[in-house]
C-alpha cells in the first residue's frame, strides 16, 4: 500500500483526508501530522475576538476522530522535508517516510515583522490573538481604532494574481463587528473613530465592482474612514506609522500581519523565492511530482482564502486518484473569491466574485440570510470534525449566490 502523508490539518488537509479515507486499508495508509491536536476554525475567530465566544468555539478536536477513522495522527512540529529521499523530519528525532505527500501547512502570520506589535497590537488571525483582543475590549471605552493589513510578499515562479494583501476579509469583519460591539456597549459614536488602511491602491483588491459598492456604502454610512496605499512601518501606544511618513492616532490597533512560508518549508529548500510551494494547476509540485499542495502554502493560492484551499484540495485528491489508475476527471482550476463577512448582530455580507481571474461574477449579498449561511457552515464544520459539506452543496451555494 502507498504511504500517504498529509502535513497540516486545516481546511485543506482535512478535506483531503475525508476524500481519501475510502481508500484506506485497500490502496493507501494515511498519516496526518499537525502541531496541534485540534483544527482551527478560522472563519469563527472574529466571534472569539469581538463577540466573546469561547475559544473552544474555534478549536475542533481531531486527534481521536482521525485515529478512529483509521488514520495515524502524529502531533508534532515539522523540522524539514527531504523531498529527494521522501522523508519528513519531525521533532524528537522522529522520521516519517512517504510515497505521496500532501502539504497543507498554511502560512505563518509574522507578528514580529511589525515593530511595536507585541506591545501594542492585536489581531484576529489565531486563537491566542483573538482571545487577547476580546480581553482588551473589556477595558476599551472609546478612542481611535485603526484596523488594516500589512503587505505580504509572494514569489514569481507561478502565474498567480499579484496581491499586496493576502486576504482583507477579516478586516471587513473587524471594522463592522467592533462598531456593532461598541454600540451594544452604549459607547456613543462621538467617543470613538474607526480608520481602516490597506497596502494596496484599492481596499479588497481581489474583488470587483459589486462588493466595493456594497461595502463602501456601509462604511460611509457608519463613518468608517478608508486609507489606501498605506504600508505599515511601526506602532506605539498612541500612533500607527506608515512608510510614506504619515501616521494615524491609534488607541487600539487591529492588524493582519505579513504572511510568510513556514520555516520547515524554507529549510527544506522546496519553495519559490518567498518559500511558497510552486505547483501546476493539478496541484503537483513543479519539481517533485510526488508532492501535492493545497491552501495558503500554495503559490497559486491568491488570495489566501479557505474557499480556495478547498478547491485546491479537491483537485489534489483527483490528481492522486488519477495516478492510482482511477477513472476520474481532474477538475479544472477555476478559483473564485467566496467569503461571508460577519458584521455583528444579525447582519453579514456574502461575497462571490471571480473578476480577479477574468470572470464576470461579482456578487455581494448584505442580508440576514448571509449570517444564517455563515452560522450554518461554521457549525457544520465544527460538529462534523472539519468534514466539509458534500460537493453538490458547495456548488449549489455558488450558484445560489449568483442568482441572489
Amino acid at each position: 500500500m502507498k504511504k500517504v502523508v498529509i502535513l497540516g490539518a486545516g481546511f485543506a488537509g482535512l478535506h483531503i483526508f475525508y476524500k481519501l479515507r475510502d481508500l484506506m486499508g485497500r490502496e493507501i495508509e494515511i498519516t496526518i501530522i499537525d502541531k496541534n491536536d485540534y483544527s482551527l476554525l478560522k472563519p469563527s475567530l472574529p466571534e472569539v475576538a469581538l463577540e466573546g465566544a469561547s475559544v473552544s468555539h474555534v478549536q475542533i478536536p481531531i486527534a481521536n476522530t482521525l485515529r478512529a477513522k483509521g488514520a495515524t495522527f502524529l502531533q508534532s512540529n515539522i523540522k524539514r522535508i527531504d523531498a529527494d529521499k521522501k522523508e519528513i523530519y519531525c521533532e524528537n528525532n522522529k522520521v516519517v517516510l512517504y510515497d505521496t505527500l500532501f502539504i497543507t501547512l498554511g502560512a505563518v502570520k509574522d507578528y514580529d515583522a511589525i515593530e511595536g506589535y507585541r506591545e501594542h497590537g492585536y489581531s484576529v488571525c489565531d486563537d491566542e490573538q483573538a482571545q487577547r483582543l476580546w480581553e482588551r475590549l473589556q477595558t476599551f471605552k472609546g478612542g481611535h481604532i485603526v484596523a488594516g493589513t500589512a503587505q505580504s510578499h509572494f514569489g514569481t515562479r507561478v502565474d498567480a494574481p499579484k496581491l499586496m494583501a493576502p486576504c482583507e476579509g477579516p478586516i471587513g469583519e473587524v471594522m463592522f463587528m467592533i462598531d456593532h460591539h461598541l454600540k451594544e456597549e452604549g459607547i456613543a459614536k462621538e467617543n470613538y473613530s474607526i480608520n481602516v488602511f490597506s497596502p494596496a491602491k484599492e481596499f479588497f483588491e481581489d474583488v470587483g465592482e459589486k462588493p466595493h459598492e456594497v461595502v463602501g456604502k456601509i462604511m460611509e454610512e457608519q463613518g468608517i474612514l478608508l486609507h489606501t496605499d498605506k504600508q505599515i512601518e511601526k506602532l506605539d501606544a498612541t500612533n500607527i506609522y506608515f512608510t510614506d511618513g504619515t501616521s494615524l492616532p491609534c488607541d487600539l490597533a487591529i492588524l493582519i500581519p505579513p504572511y510568510k512560508a513556514p520555516p520547515a518549508i524554507v529549510r527544506s529548500g522546496i519553495g519559490d523565492e518567498e518559500g511558497y510551494l510552486p505547483t501546476d494547476e493539478e496541484m503537483r509540485h513543479l519539481d517533485y511530482p510526488d508532492i501535492l499542495v493545497a491552501g495558503d502554502i500554495s503559490a497559486l493560492a491568491q488570495p489566501k482564502l479557505g474557499h480556495i484551499a478547498i478547491l485546491q484540495a479537491a483537485i489534489a485528491v483527483a490528481s492522486f486518484r488519477k495516478e492510482l489508475g482511477h477513472d476520474i476527471e481532474i477538475p479544472k482550476y477555476e478559483p473564485n473569491v467566496f467569503c461571508i463577512m460577519n458584521m455583528g448582530g444579525s447582519e453579514a455580507i456574502m461575497i462571490n466574485d471571480d473578476t480577479l481571474y477574468g470572470g464576470s461574477t461579482s456578487v455581494a449579498l448584505h442580508s440576514p440570510v448571509s449570517k444564517v449561511m455563515k452560522w450554518g457552515f461554521d457549525n457544520y464544520l465544527y460538529f462534523n470534525k472539519g468534514h466539509m459539506p458534500p460537493d453538490w452543496a458547495l456548488k449549489l451555494t455558488d450558484k445560489l449566490t449568483e442568482i441572489l
